[in-house]
């Protein structure tokens, strides 16, 4: 199979009508995903694959919102330029998706490294953001464990599905939970021109550690959301920063390691959906 067969073989396992699209984000080609209708829920993946990480979570999402799921600069689909790729640049890339489609104002959900986006774009950007989900972010202080980032620094020096079978201990409870074409269209994408980029040259940097005083200034609705036993960012970061955002709640999901919405998708969605529709369930 190609890498786009992968994809699309993850598209095909969301249980909803998925439109595949093209933007310029400035001078950035972007690929997306959209599916439903209401209001706009933006989606950022993490460090890895691109939009078809939320494969278990766009479908019961978008029966409720018009869900927007980008292939981040330097992932999937998208262009991949040498860039400094720090969470400036990515907060930057972001606003130029968002006005390229026209959206004003939207919720945002980032996972990981999206996480880091979200909090920067935030930041940057309040009145663009309705309700915030950080879902195992980065940003907040935590540092992978050395295994794990051994892992991390094989799969994306030498991609292979030996290294990402290693890595995807430290990032998923169970990794029987991932459907292995996103595991092979993740290697795929770290295989194709410039996959390597956003890695090499970003260096972490949109991960490093946020000053407190920084996420003291995020006002929005929050909740952040985490994997017990996520391995790779340990759980009490998530909630030491419930504790600092000023209007943030915390929301600990059981046997879930670093991609909850993967090991447990329907808990996960749950606590989205009741989240933005203002349950407290």
């Amino acid at each position: 199979m190609t890498i786009r067969n992968y994809r699309q073989a993850l598209i095909d396992k969301i249980e909803a009508p998925v439109t595949q699209s093209n933007v310029m984000a400035g001078s950035v080609e972007t690929a997306y995903l959209s599916s439903g209708a209401g209001p706009v829920l933006i989606c950022l993946h993490g460090a890895g694959a691109g939009a078809v990480t939320w494969y278990p979570s766009i479908g019961a999402l978008s029966k409720h919102f018009h869900v927007v799921a980008p292939d981040i600069v330097g992932y999937g689909e998208s262009d991949k330029p040498d860039a400094s790729y720090d969470r400036a640049y990515f907060a930057k890339w972001l606003k130029d998706f968002l006005s390229a489609l026209g959206i004003a104002k939207a919720h945002v959900v980032g996972l990981s490294q999206g996480g880091a986006i979200a909090l920067q774009f935030v930041l940057d950007n309040p009145k663009m953001v309705d309700k915030l989900i950080l879902v195992d972010s980065g940003a907040l202080g935590a540092q992978p464990s050395l295994a794990s980032f051994l892992g991390m620094l094989w799969l994306n020096s030498i991609p292979s599905s030996l290294a990402n079978r290693f890595y995807s201990r430290y990032i998923l409870f169970d990794p029987d939970n991932r459907d292995p074409n996103h595991a092979r269209y993740s290697v795929q994408v770290l295989k194709s021109k410039g996959g390597k980029n956003a890695f090499r040259q970003g260096k972490g940097a949109a991960v490093s550690k946020m000053p407190e005083d920084s996420l003291r200034q995020i006002e929005n609705e929050s909740l952040i959301l985490w994997g017990e036993d996520d391995q790779l960012f340990a759980i009490e970061y998530g909630e030491a920063a419930a504790r600092i955002l000023p209007n943030a709640r915390f929301y600990r999901i059981s046997n879930a390691g670093h991609l909850p919405l993967m090991d447990q998708p329907a808990t996960f969605n749950q606590a989205v959906l009741n989240f933005l529709k203002g349950s407290r369930k």
